[in-house]
Order: structure tokens, then C-alpha cells, then sequence
């Protein structure tokens, strides 16, 4: 088996990179997958889950940026646009403490893929427009919600002048995609996130990161692994408990590159090549 040619900064032998995820919604909706939402009647108001989705803004953002800056760690925060509105101190905290604040809709529950082309590119422009105004500096990446995206996302975001996103769940590597608009990176997001065990043990978020990192630090080298937290749900301490668990595990291991999205973004842009296909790194 051959080595892969390409390399990380500094000779790295593996790339991890935090996104959070800092969502609301409209007003008088909620998250259907809130842990307080019980068998309703149909029609009925749910206060409890209205309720709950707030907690990201409130409590949990404030926990991760802690959590983040006490390990050194940067992180990339998709943040949708109202919350910049109604949260405007966490998100100057967020750039305070110097992590990224990247695009993801003006609200969680309005989706690109229900929108017509132009309603699409106006809601990105203006997400887009709302955040650079709060964070001071306009936005590099893009997330859609809940990875919606539309056939028309990707130019709609080059056009806008973003120089990555994060709506890819078919390669294992950042690579360059060509659009109508220019060319964008295309960074890969996880496979795993806390709402993952929303239900269940929280416990399963360390034992799926910490045995994933094994792997690839051991047989992959010049991998990456992304680990995505919800300020709503991850921000709580029983999740961000075992986070910072994980964040201890992997820092114990001296080759490891600790990036932001937008770095892996750019690596994807100034690579020889668009693609890094599995087989050609390894075969």
C-alpha cells in the first residue's frame, strides 16, 4: 500500500477540525426532535419544545466557547443568521475568542431545497449580509440546514464570494468544486454528531470519535476527522462533559492538526489536484 503524497501542515499526520452548529428557529416553531416534546395532540402548542430549542443561545454556546478556548482548540461556528439578531454577545464572543462564524440560513427550519432558485439566493445574500454585519468580517463557508442543499447552493455560495462549504457527504477529503459562479471547496462534514445520541447515552460520543480517531490515526495517515457539537443540545453538560473528554483523548497525540474548516477549505484550493480520491491516496 502506498503512502499518500499529499501532506497536512507541517507534516500532520491527521486533520480535526470542531464545527458547532448555533441554530434557532421561526418564531412559534420548534425542533421536532426535542427531548422535552411528548406525545402531543395533534395541533397542540409545544410550549416545552419552544422552550428547549432556546437553550443553545441562552446557556450552550457559552459553554463550548469555553470549552473550546480552554484546550486551545479552534472551532467553526455555522451559525443561522436570526440567531445573530436575538444573540447578538455570543456571536462577538465567538470571534472574540477567535473562531469562526460561517453561514448556515437565516433560520433552522426554513430549507433551501423548499425554496425557488431566487428565494434561495436571496436568503443565502442575506444571511450572509446579517452575519458580516454582526462578526465584522464577511463570511468564508457555508453549512445548509440539515445538509439541504439544492443543485443550484454551491454557485449561488462562490457568487456570493464564500471560498468553501460544508454540504458534502460523498468524499472523505476536501476538494474543489467548479461552478457557474467560480470555483468553491467542498470540506467534508461528520458522519456523527451529539443529536446522534439525543435519547441515549452520551457516552456512545466518546466511544464513536475516540475509536474513529484510532483508526485513522493508525491506518490512514494524512486523514481527517470532524467532530460537530449543537449548541442547543451539546452545549448542556452532559454532553459537552464527554466532549471535553474526547478533546483530552485526542490531545494527547503530538501529530495532530487542529484546524478550522475555512483551513481546510483553503488547503483543498491550493492543492495540485480537485480530487483525493481513497484509492489514489492509498492504492
Amino acid at each position: 500500500m502506498n503512502q499518500p503524497s499529499l501532506a497536512w501542515p507541517n507534516g500532520k499526520r491527521i486533520a480535526v477540525a470542531v464545527s458547532v452548529m448555533f441554530e434557532t428557529w421561526s418564531e412559534g416553531t420548534a425542533p421536532t426532535y426535542s427531548v422535552q416534546t411528548t406525545h402531543l395532540k395533534s395541533g397542540t402548542v409545544d410550549h416545552a419544545g419552544r422552550a428547549w430549542s432556546t437553550y443553545g443561545g441562552r446557556e450552550g454556546v457559552w459553554r463550548i466557547i469555553r470549552t473550546l478556548d480552554r484546550w486551545q482548540v479552534p472551532g467553526t461556528f455555522f451559525t443561522n443568521a436570526r440567531c445573530a439578531e436575538i444573540y447578538p454577545d455570543a456571536v462577538k464572543q465567538i470571534v472574540r475568542s477567535g473562531h469562526d462564524v460561517a453561514g448556515h440560513a437565516y433560520t433552522q427550519d426554513r430549507l433551501l431545497t423548499y425554496m425557488q432558485p431566487e428565494e434561495e439566493r436571496a436568503t443565502i445574500f442575506r444571511s450572509l449580509e446579517i452575519l458580516a454585519d454582526a462578526t465584522g468580517k464577511p463570511p468564508s463557508g457555508w453549512l445548509s440546514p440539515v445538509v439541504a442543499f439544492t443543485p443550484h447552493t454551491a454557485g449561488f455560495l462562490a457568487e456570493a464570494g464564500l471560498s468553501w462549504h460544508n454540504d458534502v457527504t460523498y468524499v472523505d477529503m476536501p476538494h474543489r468544486i467548479r461552478t457557474p459562479h467560480g470555483v468553491i471547496a467542498g470540506v467534508p462534514k461528520s458522519d456523527f454528531t451529539d443529536n446522534r445520541v439525543l435519547k441515549a447515552s452520551s457516552r456512545g460520543l466518546y466511544e464513536v470519535y475516540t475509536s474513529t480517531f484510532d483508526y485513522l490515526y493508525e491506518h490512514e495517515p494524512m486523514s481527517m476527522l470532524v467532530l460537530t457539537l449543537h449548541c442547543h443540545f451539546g452545549g448542556r453538560p452532559l454532553i459537552t462533559a464527554v466532549f471535553d473528554q474526547i478533546m483530552r483523548y485526542i490531545s494527547g497525540h503530538s501529530d495532530v492538526w487542529f484546524c478550522r474548516l475555512e483551513d481546510l477549505g483553503n488547503w483543498a484550493l491550493a492543492a495540485p489536484q480537485d480530487e483525493h480520491a481513497y484509492r489514489d491516496r492509498y492504492f
